[in-house]
Parts: structure tokens; C-alpha cells; sequence
């Protein structure tokens, strides 16, 4: 992993940077659609305002974190720590920051966290992410299916 990547906390300034990680994680979903590129950005805009909501709202106590590298804002973290648990809310980059160890290095590093007190991390996860392969990698296992979603957990030894 490049060594200058680093977290910092979201601020009312980020939204717009936000939406871009959040539409990115869309893009190859929505390119079938037949929509215009106002459709698409309409709806974009709506879907992510309901999920920034929801989540603030939901996880009031995580940390909404901008990942950064080389002081460049390249994706986004949101992780709630739990007293029995550390959940992560949502992790994605850019697709020009994906690809690169990024995501890994920062989930070994919330591993290792997890070790060091109650062993649980737990995620969900699209069944068609692809990403899916890094997390079955770091020893996530599928626990349920919610939908289009697993939930995942990966337990300390």
C-alpha cells in the first residue's frame, strides 16, 4: 500500500466529493438502464442523499471518514465502533484509487484493531461486488443473506 494514505473526518464541504465516490459505485449498474445523463444523475443524487441520511442517522457514534492518499481524497470509510463489535458501515474508493492495496491495507489494519479487543468485524456486502474476492481473502465469511447482500463477519483466532 502506498504510505501516505490516510483518514480524516468528513465535513459539510465533502458532500459534493461524497456523491462522486457514492455514484462511481453505481456506474456499471445504472450504465444499462437507458437512462439520460440526467436521469442518472437525478437519481444518483437522490439515492445518495437517502443513504447519507440514513446512515448518519442509524450510526450516530461511527467515524465518517475521508481515505486519503497523498493528500488527495480518494474514497470514503465509515466505520462504527461497537462494544461487541466493529462494523463497517461502507468503504469504496474512486475507480482510479481501486486496485492499489488500499482497501485491503485498511481493513487489515481494522482486523488487527479487532483482534486486540473483541475479534468481530462484521460487513455487508453486494453478492456482485467486486471486492467480494478481497474480503473471502482476508477471511470473511458469508453469515446471511439480506437481499442483495451478505453479512459478513470475519472472527480473530
Amino acid at each position: 500500500m502506498p504510505s501516505a494514505v490516510g483518514l480524516r473526518d468528513i465535513a459539510d464541504g465533502d458532500l459534493e466529493f461524497l456523491y462522486r465516490v457514492y455514484a462511481s459505485t453505481r456506474e456499471e449498474e445504472l450504465a444499462v438502464m437507458g437512462w439520460s445523463e440526467e436521469e442518472k444523475a437525478s437519481f444518483l443524487h437522490m439515492q445518495f442523499n437517502a443513504q447519507h441520511t440514513h446512515y448518519q442517522q442509524h450510526f450516530n457514534k461511527a467515524r465518517f471518514s475521508i481515505i486519503t492518499l497523498n493528500g488527495e481524497d480518494a474514497g470514503r470509510l465509515y466505520v462504527d465502533r461497537r462494544t461487541d463489535e466493529i462494523r463497517i458501515v461502507d468503504i469504496a474508493l474512486l475507480p482510479e484509487f481501486r486496485g492499489q492495496g488500499i482497501g485491503g491495507e485498511l481493513l487489515k489494519q481494522l482486523l488487527a484493531e479487532a483482534s486486540e479487543q473483541h475479534g468481530l468485524v462484521r460487513i455487508h456486502v453486494e453478492s456482485n461486488n467486486p471486492a467480494m474476492t478481497l474480503y473471502l481473502r482476508l477471511g470473511f465469511k458469508k453469515i446471511e443473506e439480506q437481499g442483495v447482500y451478505y453479512l459478513m463477519e470475519h472472527r480473530a483466532a
